[in-house]
């Protein structure tokens, strides 16, 4: 708890994570991707696109002021951007984008030959995970990595983005092809089983070829083609939901970055809240010891 009796829990946790992380992987760069208020794009393309649960807005991260809504959660929100200012840690925040879409432009674009560590525990962003992207998920305090999501789910990473169009998500409120799962999906269409990127064009083809079969799986592909397509779309992180004026941002908020470390401004923080039993000391030097 804060001396004002603002809790704290989410706050020091998020740091104490992170202080662990880069312990364990020692990263030469760490990036927070703060999210944008949801896709205009994706909205445009499906306006029922996580209706009840759009993302909200944290365009104020260059101002010292966060709205009122959600108070708690915005204070610690609030308190974690302050800190991070103080340690060489690039925040980055992109109006009028999903956070998972700047994530992808950097995995598969600014940073291609690098190896990287997603730190979410989003599915989306599964699709993503190769030899060289692995993704630590918090929830379930483990690595995700190709084989992971293989066993989980019967697919590999390069072909989960293909799969999920035909099943859906109701939690983003996408609807999905009647009978199709991904166990189902990869029995009738063994090739999303293999490690070859798949087409949804081609899944969509083959299922055209066997609609007159009794199987009503390949009927309900050809009748919700239109749903399939418009879920790729959606689903499927790429630049094609980032604007050009985006894709700037991202590239010269990375390149033009300038870390700074700043002890006093980080323990004068926690002296303000009274904060007790952090250290701060090996907090800092954790953080900063092996990032550019």
């Amino acid at each position: 708890m804060s001396r004002q009796g603002h809790q704290l829990g989410g706050f020091v946790g998020f740091l104490k994570g992170l202080k662990r992380l880069c312990e364990r992987v020692n990263p030469q760069r760490v990036i927070v991707v703060w999210e944008g208020g949801g896709s205009p794009r994706r909205r445009a393309i499906y306006p029922e696109y996580k209706s009840g649960r759009r993302p909200q807005r944290l365009n104020r991260y260059y101002d010292d002021d966060i709205p009122d809504t959600y108070q708690n959660r915005n204070y610690q929100i609030k308190l974690t951007i302050d800190a991070l200012k103080c340690i060489a840690v690039h925040q980055l925040y992109v109006d009028d984008c999903e956070a998972d879409d700047v994530i992808g432009y950097m995995a598969r674009y600014m940073f291609s030959k690098d190896k990287i560590i997603i730190v979410s525990s989003d599915k989306d962003l599964y699709q993503l995970i190769d030899q060289r992207v692995t993704q630590w998920s918090p929830g379930q305090k483990k690595f995700i990595r190709p084989d992971d999501v293989f066993n989980k789910f019967g697919v590999w990473p390069a072909n989960i983005c293909a799969v999920r169009c035909f099943v859906g998500d109701p939690s983003d409120c996408l609807e999905g092809v009647s009978g199709a799962g991904f166990k189902t999906m990869t029995k009738r269409f063994p090739s999303l089983a293999e490690q070859e990127s798949v087409l949804i064009h081609d899944i969509l083809e083959e299922a055209e070829d066997r609609k007159d079969l009794k199987i009503k799986l390949y009927k309900n592909i050809v009748s919700h083609r239109d749903i399939v397509k418009r879920n790729w779309k959606l689903m499927h992180l790429d630049v094609r939901n980032l604007s050009a004026n985006q894709v700037k941002k991202i590239v010269d908020s990375v390149n033009n970055y300038i870390a700074t470390k700043n002890k006093m401004d980080l323990m004068r923080l926690f002296v303000r809240e009274g904060i007790q039993n952090f250290d701060i000391d090996s907090f800092f030097m954790t953080i900063n010891s092996s990032i550019n």
